[in-house]
């Protein structure tokens, strides 16, 4: 068949291509297949777009982001875009202010950008949400505000997560089924950095060929993130550099291959995509680069020991600005979006984040009444006593309900009409408006914040002690100011770092070696002591199945893929990825086998060393799991010699042979992991009981969901609460801001999974601001939980250290207020009679909405809740406990129904008041297992 078409131009082209008659690399894309017959040609069969040079300029498919950070890489940038004969656009990073500033092309690409403004965020952020793509390379985002830099990581999928030290092989991933990559041109020798996958459908396309094989390049539907500096001579060869960038186009449109100019056509200069000149010359085409020497490994080895090493660390090399020890980094990118309230945006809102904009409000507005009223009750009460004490008559009215409440109610009653306005605003498109509002509330209700009154009930104010605050205290001398601190601030609970990285912080017989920054000193003798001297308990945080770390490694002055002293001395001990990699990539953590009887009963000596030979109060199990992992992206992990060895042995297949697709083997093998850990817990939890009775058990755990627990750490935790195995189940739930720390802990909170357990939301202090970090405080005391613990001593500043001492420590006896997992009973006396006051102090000022019989019904029912609970905690007995559970049931039963008219003007606090009376009930549950001993110990189950 003949097509009458003029194809001379394409002709012309193909004859210039020095042969090359595939369509990929010619770089030919389209929407329609068209073959062709030429009279002494090839038949010719392939995709392509009919657009002339000078109109591709006009119809680019790119906009490519420049900034103040980029503009001196420009010239090489725009260089290598010609080479890559891909038509783009500018966009000037300064002038995005909206969505509509990032153009209507389809992709967008930013080389090289490490400052981003929320403003520029929220635009991205919408943008992408109307259907847009976006390139990034480089360390993109890393200099940002945190809360942009969590927004970028939820957008991208993917972030920075440190520079490597030297060029290494980027291999594409030829497993992977997605076409794009397996182009040729997309290997090569380059000087970047790893990037680390954020979510669920982050999958890496390329890793480093160095020993762990890090990801190099990471994608989601919506996004490719190249993990080297684009455009940089000094980082990657043109070649490659111009091959990922058409690849990673190709995934998202068309039409971004079908260019084909080179440094010699005269295509139209690059244009703004506000349609003005953006450069007046076109820049010389660059040289191809000589390239880099390829000193990686070819290939992937199979899992294998590494050799043994010394086990003897050299002496430690100072470094005074040496980065803080932090939790897993994992954590941060945990939190859901936030609702990122730029002042200046004027981007549309959503119906669904204008309802989260008033809801939060409005939650706001509640958690900031409910502290009103906790301080008000407290000090009215104590106010009361010591008019008694003094025996001194007031004729004036009383001052709270007077003078004191006036600011704080018009603080709340201009919040409350800034929440009705909302929705107005939002519906004239008056979006900018609407987030200024919003954050003239905030501030109003924030500056009113009762910080000087005590307002804490009874409760576990827990936080850990790091590493890196003991190794700088330097002796019990200086471990004595920070307890001082801790106690003054009304901290009942220590979790003081025992085992970090393999290194015990106390001169052990059991591990190889003390950490080599606390040599001469005993730090978990001297902070026994001086916790027991305050009224506090002091529990011992344990790393458990991670014992290494490669930051620590640098601080000690140790090669950085030193495996820590434990797989140093046992490295038959050790588990590995997937691909026979020790060190998780970007995790920097190697673990033990949880499978390996030999590395338990390692563990097992370890912890039972530390409850015999020190007096702790308690001990909290921290790495209780395996590495972090995604089988969708070919990242798995656990796959020790003893693990692979039992395995086959119950299967008859090595493990390394099964892939997530084998969905009842790959059952069979998560099963396997997760009892690993569980039987684990259980085992440790009964033998040290056994020695200790009064041990209190905590575990420090991932706030996931149940099932992606499971498949990515094989941390299944309602087992071992409902077995009865820990006491205190501490959710890592860290955010940057209350609206996102409440979404991380409502779904666990709510759990019917946990049994008699106790359950402590953490709380990050780094980079939160003081009164973020009192609000979420505030969030946990009105939800249905025993308290919080705070991470770590190494962030508490002396502004949030005084009002600890105002709120909850200035009159507080540590010694003599109960702890909620050492006297529940006790505890949930005192909090109900601190809900009585709350509930006497609305009634005396007639803002309690009951009258008549119920107001009689609801005062007979709650003192005989006072009577049960008062006599059980005197005299504990199941007799006594039967009656108070009674009481409490019957109480609740009726609650709601007397709340009602008071849900209708204060629907917060109503729930806040059900939430403290379910709090009442989980104390019970726990004092009937601990206190009275009821249940029979847990049984271990075998691995």
């Amino acid at each position: 068949m003949l097509i009458k078409l003029d194809f001379s131009a394409l002709l012309l082209k193909l004859s210039l291509q020095e042969g090359k008659s595939k369509s990929h690399e010619l770089g030919i894309r389209s929407q329609k297949k068209i073959s062709l017959w030429v009279p002494g040609c090839l038949f010719l069969a392939f995709n392509f777009l009919l657009f002339p040079a000078s109109v591709r300029a006009e119809q680019a498919v790119l906009g490519v982001v420049k900034s103040e950070e980029n503009a001196n890489q420009w010239t090489e940038i725009t260089s290598r875009l010609r080479v890559a004969g891909v038509p783009y656009c500018v966009i000037e990073l300064p002038t995005v202010r909206s969505a509509a500033d990032l153009s209507d092309r389809p992709v967008v690409f930013l080389p090289n950008i490490e400052t981003i403004t929320p403003a520029q965020a929220i635009a991205l952020e919408e943008w992408m949400s109307r259907g847009g793509r976006v390139i990034a390379s480089g360390p993109v985002g890393n200099l940002s505000q945190p809360g942009v830099r969590q927004l970028l990581r939820s957008l991208l999928g993917a972030y920075w997560g440190f520079n490597l030290s030297t060029p290494s092989n980027l291999q594409p991933l030829r497993t992977n089924t997605q076409e794009w990559v397996r182009q040729a041109g997309n290997d090569g020798v380059v000087l970047g950095g790893v990037v680390i996958p954020t979510g669920i459908n982050s999958k890496p396309a390329a890793i480093w060929q160095s020993k762990d094989n890090p990801p190099a390049v990471v994608t989601t539907d919506r996004s490719t993130v190249l993990g080297w500096q684009w455009g940089v001579n000094a980082a990657a060869p043109v070649e490659l550099d111009t091959a990922w960038l058409r690849a990673a186009i190709s995934r998202y449109t068309p039409l971004a291959a079908a260019g084909t100019t080179t440094a010699d056509s005269t295509a139209e200069l690059p244009k703004n995509c506000n349609g003005t000149v953006a450069s007046a010359t076109l820049p010389p085409a660059p040289q191809p680069t000589t390239p880099l020497q390829n000193t990686a490994n070819s290939e992937i080895t199979p899992p294998a020991p590494p050799a043994p090493q010394v086990a003897v660390a050299p002496k430690p090399r100072a470094i005074p600005n040496a980065r803080p020890p932090q939790p897993d980094d994992l954590i941060e990118q945990l939190a859901p979006p936030g609702l990122e309230v730029a002042p200046d945006s004027k981007q549309p809102l959503t119906g669904v984040q204008a309802s989260a904009l008033k809801q939060e409000l409005e939650n706001l507005i509640g958690r900031f009444e409910s502290a009103q009223l906790a301080a008000n009750a407290i000090n009215s009460k104590r106010n009361e006593q010591h008019r008694r004490n003094d025996r001194t008559e007031v004729a004036t009215a009383n001052p709270l309900k007077a003078g004191l409440l006036e600011p704080a109610a018009k603080a709340v009653a201009e919040a409350r009409e800034i929440a009705k306005s909302l929705p107005q605003l939002i519906a004239q498109k008056d979006y900018a408006a609407a987030r200024q509002q919003w954050l003239k509330a905030q501030q109003l209700l924030r500056q009113h914040y009762p910080i000087d009154r005590t307002l804490a009930q009874p409760e576990i104010r827990a936080m850990w002690l790091d590493r890196g605050s003991i190794v700088r205290a330097g002796s019990e001398q200086g471990l004595a100011k920070i307890f001082d601190q801790l106690a003054a601030a009304g901290i009942n609970t220590v979790f003081f770092e025992t085992v970090n990285a393999g290194y015990p912080i106390y001169p052990s017989e059991v591990a190889p070696q003390q950490n080599p920054l606390v040599r001469g000193w005993d730090p978990l003798a001297a902070a026994v002591k001086l916790a027991h001297e305050r009224g506090m308990e002091l529990h011992a945080w344990v790393w458990t199945f991670a014992v290494g770390n490669q930051r620590h490694n640098a601080i000690v002055n140790l090669p950085a893929d030193y495996p820590g002293p434990v797989i140093a001395a046992h490295p038959e001990w050790a588990s590995y990825d997937n691909r026979g990699s020790l060190f998780p990539p970007g995790q920097g953590k190697p673990f033990l086998d949880p499978a390996n009887p030999a590395a338990r009963q390692y563990l097992f000596r370890l912890v039972n060393e530390i409850v015999s030979r020190y007096q702790v109060d308690g001990l909290q199990l921290d790495y209780i799991r395996y590495p972090f992992q995604d089988p969708s992206a070919e990242r798995s992990y656990g796959y020790g010699i003893a693990a692979r060895q039992q395995f086959q042995q119950m299967t008859g297949v090595d493990p390394t042979n099964i892939r997530p697709g084998d969905r009842q083997l790959w059952q069979k093998w998560t099963e396997f992991r997760t009892r690993q850990i569980d039987s684990f817990v259980a085992d440790v939890s009964q033998r040290l009981r056994q020695k200790r009775p009064n041990l209190i058990m905590s575990v420090a755990v991932f706030p996931l969901s149940e099932h992606d627990r499971i498949h990515k750490l094989q941390q299944h935790w309602e087992v071992w609460a409902n077995r009865g195995d820990v006491d205190l189940i501490v959710p890592m739930t860290y955010a940057q801001d209350t609206y996102r720390f409440q979404r991380l802990a409502q779904p666990w909170i709510a759990s019917t999974k946990l049994g008699s357990a106790l359950i402590l939301p953490g709380i990050r202090l780094l980079n939160l601001p003081v009164l973020e970090a009192i609000d979420q405080i505030q969030l946990a005391r009105d939800l249905p939980v025993s308290g919080y613990s705070l991470f770590a001593v190494e962030n508490l500043s002396n502004e949030l250290q005084t009002i600890f001492h105002n709120t909850q420590g200035s009159d507080s006896n540590l010694s003599q207020t109960p702890v909620p997992y050492r006297q529940p009973f006790q505890t949930a006396a005192a909090r109900y009679a601190a809900l009585q006051g709350e509930w006497n102090f609305l009634l005396e000022n007639n803002q309690l909405w009951l009258r008549g019989s119920a107001l009689s019904a609801f005062n007979t029912q709650a003192k005989e809740i006072e009577s049960a609970l008062n006599q059980l905690s005197k005299d504990p007995s199941p007799s006594r406990l039967v009656v108070a559970r009674a009481a409490l049931t019957a109480f609740q039963s009726q609650f709601k129904e007397w709340m009602r008219p008071q849900a209708l003007e204060n629907p917060y606090q109503v729930n806040v008041w059900q939430n403290r009376l379910a709090t009442l009930d989980r104390l019970l549950s726990y004092g009937e297992r601990v206190v009275l001993k009821r249940e029979s110990p847990p049984v271990a189950e075998q691995p």
